[in-house]
């Protein structure tokens, strides 16, 4: 999975944000790994979409934590509708590569997915992971609730504390409420490692833990 060039390391202006597609790419409903589906609408469950570079790895990071129901990939953050992976790396949609995490709060916290979130990746890079160069590579979170984006604006003062004592810089991630309109990625690249278990993954993390307490 190649980056695509510090010269698109910067959000697109609005004239030039491509058209895309009124109806949505076709998707199997299935999950590769534990063959729930990847649309779940299932009563008292809740979703959140993170951004941590390719979301090859970042995917495979998430589906077999326990009370995690079911994870997809796709596109969020952007202006183009429906858009397709090539258009995502022109640079020229605005989205960024995020996995769409559905779980079950009973038998897990958000905390647990945010301290999953902040360890395996690097935070600081802006519109970069590693060698993976652009505006759909940038750290995200997008929540679906106040309840969800008061707790990551926490987690994130508190990690960026650690950060910073370990030698890091500031904390670059966007994290929005309301989270912005997710498109399920095209059927090749949902639990792609799984499928291609010699794939590339570029994700790797600071080393720096991130307790899951907030105040620890």
């Amino acid at each position: 999975m190649l980056g695509i060039g510090a010269h698109k390391q910067r959000m697109p202006r609005p004239e030039e944000i491509l058209p895309g597609r009124p109806h949505p790419l076709p998707l199997n409903n299935t999950h590769f790994v534990h063959g729930r589906p990847l649309r779940a609408d299932a009563t008292g469950l809740l979703q959140v979409d993170f951004g941590m570079g390719c979301f090859w790895g970042a995917e495979r990071k998430f589906w077999s934590l326990p009370g995690v129901y079911t994870t997809a990939v796709g596109y969020a953050g952007g202006g183009t509708p429906n858009p397709t992976y090539e258009e995502v790396c022109s640079g020229l949609t605005g989205h960024n590569e995020v996995v769409r995490v559905i779980y079950d709060p009973k038998r897990l916290d958000f905390e647990e997915l945010l301290r999953v979130f902040w360890e395996n990746h690097d935070p600081t890079q802006g519109m970069r992971q590693g060698n993976d160069l652009g505006t759909q590579y940038r750290s995200a979170i997008l929540c679906h609730s106040r309840e969800q984006y008061d707790i990551a604006l926490a987690s994130r003062d508190a990690y960026q504390q650690r950060l910073r004592a370990a030698g890091y810089g500031d904390i670059t991630t966007e994290i929005l409420y309301p989270a912005p309109e997710f498109y399920y990625a095209e059927d090749y690249h949902q639990q792609y490692l799984a499928k291609n278990p010699n794939g590339y993954c570029g994700l790797g993390g600071t080393g720096v833990s991130c307790s899951i307490g907030l105040d620890a």
